[in-house]
């Protein structure tokens, strides 16, 4: 029993906080798909960009909810504290973007 609970701690401690991996991954996923997406309504004529903005707002949270859950883990098994405070610290998508390729 003693070894069973010493390997869940153990486990436990490789793992990264959940909740803030959890808040850089949403805000690594906000920066990044508004960045692209704002290049591509911008691009597009103007009477067509209101309608192209309502659609990619209503993708966001279908690909946004789809893809944490994903990035939660991977960044929990990272367990790398200064990327995810990168990641929350963004304010911009070249930011989010840095905190992960360096």
């Amino acid at each position: 029993m003693r070894l069973v609970l010493a390997l869940g701690f153990l486990f436990g401690a490789c793992k990264g906080d959940m909740q803030k991996c959890e808040e850089a991954c949403r805000n690594y996923g906000n920066l990044v798909y508004w960045k692209h997406a704002d290049a591509e309504i911008a691009a597009a004529p103007p009477e067509q960009r209101d309608a192209l903005r309502k659609k990619r707002l209503g993708e966001f949270d279908s690909k946004l909810e789809n893809g944490v859950d994903m990035c939660v883990s991977q960044c929990q098994s990272a367990n790398n504290d200064k990327d995810m405070e990168c990641m929350i610290a963004a304010k911009t998508a070249d930011q989010a973007i840095a905190c992960t390729t360096k």
